[in-house]
């Protein structure tokens, strides 16, 4: 019985880390293409304040409700990242302030109000692992966190399939991709949620501060395969499942923490571009 649990325990994590690998792969091209790594951060940091407000609604706000802890964790992640991606556009659209200097402001206010959130909770006698949750902790994968990683990547990748070629057309030139009728504004937005979601559902298995690692890495590394955006989604994909199961091997056998195993499993495989012949890293 207790082999039989373990078996189960490291299916479930290996699951979830390859429904990650798969959804957060092209998702990750279009953030290395268009220079968004600090938006993914911003987003990432952003999510401590949905564990927070989580905890809160769990705690005082719906007592009696039948959602279960972790699903109300994902919603209210992903309720506050779509929140920080809305209130970036609209603070855009103001141009008083540069891109790069609204995200920093975000980023760091919502990372910090998320914390001391945190503390007042934990004043109250709740316990809340926060290591989890900043690196964390694919090894305690539920199969709730599955229909939701699968559940939300589904989504994600028919949306993609779906916006494709207008994502693709905006990121190479987004003059151009206007005025070929291309809805640039509703296309980026809905690129912006769709990032909210991959990191509501990935938050478990990397952690907030590791998640933009774990889309930008993969597809850096697959950029030195790939002869086609559609063969670095691919290639950047398959990256992300082999760094799952090195990053599980390494957390199972040394005791490693597993969301910064998987991170410098895929960082590893990044070096290793640069080690191979240049003929065949092109």
């Amino acid at each position: 019985m207790f082999i039989i649990e373990i078996d189960d325990f490291l299916w479930r994590a290996l699951l979830g880390g390859l429904g990650v690998a798969v959804i957060a792969g092209p998702l990750g091209c279009f953030i290395v293409w268009r220079r968004m790594a600090y938006f993914g951060d911003t987003l990432a940091h952003s999510a401590l304040l949905g564990v927070a407000l989580g905890f809160l609604f769990n705690l005082k706000l719906i007592p009696n409700m039948t959602l279960t802890l972790g699903s109300l964790l994902m919603l209210t992640t992903l309720g506050v990242c779509i929140a920080i991606a809305l209130l970036l556009v609209i603070l855009q659209s103001q141009k008083r302030l540069a891109t790069d200097t609204l995200l920093g402001i975000l980023a760091h206010s919502a990372l910090s109000l998320g914390l001391v959130a945190i503390a007042f909770l934990q004043g109250e006698g709740l316990r809340i692992d926060l290591y989890a949750y900043l690196f964390g902790d694919l090894l305690a994968v539920t199969r709730t966190d599955l229909y939701w990683i699968y559940g939300g990547g589904g989504l994600v990748l028919l949306s993609l399939v779906f916006l494709w070629q207008s994502l693709l057309s905006a990121t190479v030139h987004e003059e151009l991709a206007q005025v070929e009728g291309v809805p640039v504004a509703w296309v980026r937005l809905l690129f912006m949620l769709m990032v909210a979601l991959v990191i509501a559902v990935a938050m478990k298995i990397v952690g907030i501060l590791l998640i933009t690692s774990m889309l930008i890495i993969p597809a850096a590394t697959a950029r030195s395969f790939a002869r086609s955006p559609e063969q670095m989604a691919v290639f950047a994909s398959l990256i992300g499942g082999i760094a799952v199961a090195m990053g599980l091997y390494m957390s199972w056998h040394w005791d490693t923490p597993t969301g910064p195993s998987v991170v410098l499993a895929a960082t590893f495989l990044f070096i290793l571009t640069f080690l191979l012949p240049r003929r065949i890293a092109n």
